[in-house]
């Protein structure tokens, strides 16, 4: 089956319904946001959220997307370092909230519940399409 001459676009970072909706309370507070992914041990492993233009990127870091999230305005920023993608450049990224504490850093910290990572690896197809 033919795709109607279009490439198909595959994304490198993704969020969980419940992430999202996290993130629309979290912009009525904070305004635009930002994420970015440092890499690390503890919480420097976890995709830290910030109010946009708050954590200033460097020439190191990778955009791996914007993350479009209905009841906000404007696309989220996500954002990571060059050492961190050599890691995980193979691999989908989804950016879920569970409960417990992060970092006091990121601005979901005070609501009692933190952002992760949850990951696969992208196919063969879609890496390739990525390559194109």
């Amino acid at each position: 089956m033919g795709d109607g001459g279009g490439a198909t676009r595959v994304e490198r970072v993704a969020l969980t319904l419940a992430a999202a909706d996290l993130l629309v309370r979290l912009t009525d507070l904070h305004g635009p946001l930002m994420f970015h992914q440092s890499g690390g041990c503890c919480d420097g492993s976890a995709p830290m959220c910030y109010p946009d233009g708050d954590f200033k990127i460097g020439e190191q870091d990778v955009h791996l997307g914007d993350l479009q999230v209905d009841g906000v305005g404007k696309p989220i920023g996500f954002w990571m370092s060059a050492s961190q993608y050599e890691y995980w450049k193979h691999t989908h990224l989804t950016v879920d909230v569970v409960k417990g504490r992060g970092s006091g850093f990121s601005v979901e910290a005070p609501e009692g519940v933190r952002f992760l990572i949850r990951s696969r690896l992208f196919t063969d197809d879609e890496y390739r399409a990525m390559q194109d």
